[in-house]
């Protein structure tokens, strides 16, 4: 019998880490807490710079109000006596060895023993181990750090302050490999720069904050067709835009609100958290305090002529990704990717158009053959080789619409009342109602798209569709084409055949027509009105409203030029 010997076992070595460069930023350790839960969380935190406050979030940073506040002193581990105990709150270590970065909201020390204390909201969960892995991961890269600066540390506490528990976690060698192997892996994605793909029907999802920034349901379904999306970007809008318009108006913050004040006289207020943009119209003053904590929260100042016209918006910093703005030069530089995109988009529109003109016929018979013109169109434009023409498809298809726009403004019943006339479609000036009407719908609609696109981290000045000119925010003008028919022209049409706007809501000057302040104000409302109402999305199921729509399809934009998505999903009603 032959014995074999045996065969000695391979043993990993663990390599160190490279140190850190000056300029390359520390990984923070809550960071590291998300790749552990989910590695696109991660991504979107740290590399695309992504953030939205939820519940969890807020009632989190309400748990930390103690210990986010500094208060005893960690000695130096030399000077630390055998009996010795101290409490040492909001204490700040790093490591460029590691890499990493992390806030300690308490340090129990006896002598040179030390335990990180790690605040959590929430109870005590009943699982294997006391915790979730994530909560483990991150407290006891708190260990390591303090092992690095010297101090001995074996174990470290989780404290929930909903059930007042606390539970004691050991740093085993398995738990520190577990921990050095997610720092290592946020630095590896992090600097790849290939985003992690979505969980699929994950439970994790729906408590997410960035649930609906990242879209898994979506994108898995998109790329899939399997699983049809959790209604998870829905969520209630309580935040709406605040309009100003009176001349000399004055904006001022006064604690939580801003005070809204015409010739020293308070007439509105309104709570910052319910705000979702400031409009501004006319010579409006803002206090510069104002100005600060809008930007400071992220919420964007739109400024417009008196007459409402839309001439830009102010923000904070900016969007952090660079990575979506690379993709969209990228892309714009593409012919192919330009024309795909933009034959995509005048199709949407042509159908829209036809679902409006479908809906709203208000006068005598609609001709039988319209219908059958329209799908005519929607299929050309998305057979054409070239942009040209597109164009050429994309202008007859709108000499149709609004040669037939007539026909959906209700007749009065009276002879004598005013009845609003449209004869055809003219701009700068316009030299009707209806006109005025549409011109200043796709201003706001205009501005609506700049900020959504802005938010989410576009330049909205290079577009696919519209090609790039002086002062045009020519991505916007692309991505509101499918959604000129529902939003803009469903507004005009309410507006006038409900009656939310009469003959002595206009002004004419010099062959122009514009609206006056009262009629703005109520135009205004009736265009918020439509951006807030709900319909069931087509690919999707669930119910959304066209101000939440405008968000989503902005993100799928993303995951197409990122290479997530194959193609960019038009939306289309029926």
């Amino acid at each position: 019998m032959e014995i074999i010997p045996e065969q000695p076992i391979q043993q990993e070595l663990s390599l160190p880490f490279p140190e850190f460069d000056s300029d390359m930023p520390l990984l923070p350790a809550r960071m590291v807490n998300e790749f552990e839960y989910c590695p696109r969380l991660a991504y979107l935190e740290w590399v695309q710079g992504e953030w939205a406050d939820s519940f969890d979030t807020v009632q989190g940073k309400y748990q930390h109000r103690r210990v986010d506040k500094p208060g005893g002193k960690l000695p130096e581990p030399e000077d630390t006596e055998e009996e010795q105990t101290f409490h040492a709150r909001s204490i700040t270590l790093s490591s460029t060895k590691l890499g990493v970065i992390a806030k300690l909201d308490l340090v129990e020390g006896e002598g040179n023993q030390v335990k990180p204390v790690d605040y959590k909201k929430g109870k005590r969960p009943h699982v294997a181990r006391g915790a979730y892995s994530p909560e483990r991961v991150q407290l006891c890269l708190q260990g390591i750090l303090l092992e690095e600066h010297g101090y001995q540390c074996d174990e470290g506490i989780l404290y929930y302050a909903e059930s007042k528990e606390r539970v004691r976690v050991v740093f085993d060698d398995e738990l520190k490999a577990q921990t050095l192997s997610a720092v290592s892996g946020l630095r590896l994605i992090a600097a790849g720069g290939q985003m992690p793909p979505p969980l699929e029907d994950s439970p994790k999802c729906p408590r997410c904050s960035l649930v609906s920034i990242c879209l898994p349901d979506e994108v898995n379904f998109l790329k899939h067709a399997q699983t049809p999306p959790r209604p998870l970007s829905v969520a209630r809008d309580d935040a709406l835009p605040v309009y100003v318009q009176a001349n000399q108006a004055k904006v001022a913050k006064v604690g939580e609100t801003l005070e809204i004040s015409v010739e020293d006289k308070k007439v509105r207020k309104a709570r910052l958290a319910e705000i979702s943009q400031l409009a501004l119209m006319g010579n409006v003053y803002l206090t510069t305090p104002s100005l600060h904590e809008l930007m400071r929260r992220g919420i964007p100042i739109t400024w417009h002529s008196y007459g409402g016209w839309f001439l830009g918006h102010t923000v904070g910093t900016g969007h952090k990704n660079v990575e979506l703005r690379i993709a969209q030069f990228k892309a714009s530089f593409d012919e192919q990717v330009c024309l795909s995109l933009s034959k995509g988009l005048v199709r949407a529109k042509i159908l829209n158009c036809h679902t409006i003109m479908r809906r709203n016929w208000k006068r005598g018979e609609r001709p039988g053959n319209l219908s059958a013109l329209f799908r005519r169109d929607a299929e050309r434009a998305r057979r054409v080789s070239s942009m040209p023409e597109l164009l050429g498809v994309e202008g007859n298809a709108a000499s149709r619409y609004f040669s037939a726009f007539q026909n959906l403004l209700a007749e009065r019943k009276d002879p004598d009342d005013f009845t609003f006339q449209f004869h055809k479609r003219n701009r700068r000036p316009p030299t009707d109602p209806v006109n005025a009407l549409l011109s200043y719908a796709y201003s706001l609609l205009t501005r609506t798209w700049t900020v959504t696109l802005s938010a989410v981290g576009f330049d909205v000045y290079c577009g696919f569709f519209h090609q790039p000119r002086y002062g045009r925010p020519a991505l916007s003008l692309d991505m509101m084409e499918p959604f000129r028919p529902l939003v803009a022209d469903s507004t005009v049409l309410m507006a006038i055949n409900n009656g939310e706007v009469s003959p002595d809501d206009f002004k004419y000057a010099a062959g122009s027509v514009n609206l006056t302040p009262d009629g703005r104000k109520r135009f205004i409302s009736a265009y918020e009105r439509r951006l807030s109402q709900e319909i069931t999305h087509p690919l999707f199921g669930y119910k959304i409203s066209y101000r939440r729509l405008f968000e989503v399809q902005a993100r799928l934009l993303g995951r197409f030029l990122l290479g997530e998505l194959i193609e960019f999903p038009q939306f289309t009603t029926r």
